[in-house]
């Protein structure tokens, strides 16, 4: 990274790696099960290819958006937006990478960092990780709708790495003027 970057001190708040789409076909129908936990304390991130054991590792059609990142602070609002009693299950929005304390929205088209203690993994944000209706079924019934502009992004990864649970380090790039 070239420009001169904004730090944050942030927390992986859950790592999740699934070999399997678990929202497929139709919501009324249900999630797949899973196999096994999804939810690590670690995960190995390989360049231009994703997670080591996710279901986008290495697929050509989605290296650009093989890892998912989502705001911990979004699933926050969502809850009170919708007046529900608790937050939901940070896992069932099935982003891989969940932070606490940074917009993780506003790394869209941006090139960030994470260092959790074993190195920086740099990262191109690409697009936003849109939320789809199966968040009606799994969050909370409106869930799709609040979730609308605060659902992550999808990011490529440029370097090799290991990231955990725990503090972290976000280095960012300024947006974009």
């Amino acid at each position: 990274m070239e420009a001169p970057l904004t730090t944050t001190e942030v927390e992986i708040v859950l790592l999740l790696v699934s070999p399997l789409h678990r929202y497929e076909g139709r919501p009324s129908d249900g999630p797949a099960p899973s196999v096994g936990d999804e939810t690590v304390d670690r995960v190995e991130i390989r360049a231009g290819m994703g997670i080591v054991g996710d279901r986008y590792f290495n697929r050509p059609a989605h290296r650009r958006s093989a890892v998912s990142l989502f705001a911990a602070e979004s699933l926050d609002a969502v809850a009170e937006d919708l007046a529900l009693q608790r937050v939901p299950d940070q896992a069932l929005t099935r982003r891989n990478i969940v932070l606490r304390g940074a917009d993780v929205d506003a790394l869209t088209r941006r090139r960030f960092s994470l260092d959790s203690g074993d190195g920086p993994i740099e990262f191109q944000g690409h697009r936003p990780a849109n939320p789809c209706a199966w968040m009606d079924v799994v969050l909370a019934p409106g869930a799709f709708r609040a979730l609308r502009g605060r659902g992550g992004i999808r990011a490529e990864p440029i370097t090799d790495g290991r990231l955990r649970l725990g503090r972290a380090t976000l280095a960012a790039e300024p947006p974009a003027v």
